[in-house]
């Protein structure tokens, strides 16, 4: 599927070398006023190029809308959008035409399609996800007006890593980083190492934590489109994502119920919950307490070294990759994340109100 949500959709088109990348959004309620330098500004902290630890390849990617927006608001038409390619260097790819580079989607693709785009990877390309930081980038001016905040920042690479408690951080440090990191001295100890991988001609992974505060409870659809689901599907369509926890996820496992449960209490006549180890959704539905979240990435797939592979007859081949290339995904993915956490988050507060949920 190349369609996204239930009541807010995206459906994107494009690939990495082919002339544009792009979008329609439907269901962008009306009246909204677009932002486009906010917009822009989404986009470009997914931007390739901005900076030494992030692949070189230079793209204005400026959005260009289509339909949907009149005198500066939303009429609640289908958004049509456009980013133009610029820069492709398509005989990079020229000696990967017939050979399935590891860990990629070419032989996959190749098997359910009978045919693939060579050339960066086409169609699976991460390129694609510029239309989900524009759709995204939509759904935050939504949100906004409702209160609610998302943000998304690097907590690990390789095995540097911050502790699990998001609260000690001060959110406004994320972006005055290269590698969007919300402790200093961190993100200085992340990027020497990302520079010191890139080097080496290898590449690295990590994890980017999720965290949207002032959901208002009653947002999910159980059972088989619970709150969580529906991030975690979102999260795991992102390119190079190997997996996805919520609340104490994976650490829970270690500590018994009575350590675990989320005792409620009467906050200043408000119903809440005194722990949030189940990271704002319980029962498959939002609680109104912080959702919080992480997402591993593999380390990128492409490797500036010689790599053994085979063709697509089955024939060994040692494989030297050429191109522009990540050494680390993340510091481009925090973004993605944030646009795929407010189009879930927007789809789901939709199908609340269409429920006629008060709010």
């Amino acid at each position: 599927m190349n369609t996204f949500g239930n009541l807010f959709t995206l459906t994107s088109f494009g690939e990495s070398h082919g002339k544009a990348i792009g979008g329609v959004v439907d269901g962008m309620p009306a009246g909204i006023a677009v932002d486009v330098e906010y917009i822009q500004r989404e986009l470009n902290r997914r931007r390739p190029g901005q900076s030494s630890i992030v692949t070189p390849r230079k793209e204005s990617d400026r959005v260009e809308f289509l339909s949907g927006i009149f005198e500066g608001k939303t009429t609640g038409a289908p958004i049509g959008f456009v980013v133009y390619n610029e820069n492709q260097h398509s005989s990079d790819y020229d000696n990967l035409r017939d050979v399935f580079r590891p860990s990629h989607a070419d032989y996959t693709y190749t098997c359910k399609y009978g045919v693939r785009d060579h050339r960066g990877g086409g169609r699976s390309s991460a390129r694609e996800t510029i239309a989900r930081c524009v759709a995204g980038a939509l759904a935050k001016l939504v949100l906004a007006q409702l209160g609610i905040e998302v943000w998304a920042y690097t907590s690990q690479v390789g095995e540097l890593s911050l502790p699990y408690d998001y609260k000690r951080y001060d959110f406004g440090e994320i972006e005055k980083n290269a590698v969007r990191c919300p402790d200093a001295e961190m993100a200085r100890q992340m990027e020497e190492y990302i520079a010191k991988v890139k080097s080496e001609g290898d590449t690295v992974g990590g994890v980017i934590t999720g965290i949207i505060r002032h959901v208002p409870a009653g947002l999910g659809e159980p059972v088989f489109d619970k709150l969580h689901a529906a991030l975690g599907s979102a999260m795991l369509s992102i390119n190079a994502v190997k997996g996805f926890e919520y609340g104490m996820g994976f650490e829970g496992v270690k500590y018994r119920g009575s350590q675990m449960n989320d005792v409620f209490e009467n906050r200043q006549g408000k119903i809440a919950t005194r722990t949030n180890h189940s990271g704002g959704i319980q029962g498959g539905i939002s609680n109104g307490e912080d959702i919080c979240f992480r997402v591993a990435f593999k380390p990128v797939a492409t490797l500036l070294r010689d790599i053994e592979t085979v063709d697509k007859g089955g024939n060994p081949v040692v494989l030297k990759a050429k191109g522009r290339h990540d050494p680390c995904v993340l510091p481009r993915a925090v973004p993605v994340v944030e646009a795929m956490s407010a189009m879930v988050i927007l789809d789901y507060y939709l199908l609340a109100q269409s429920h006629k949920l008060y709010l």
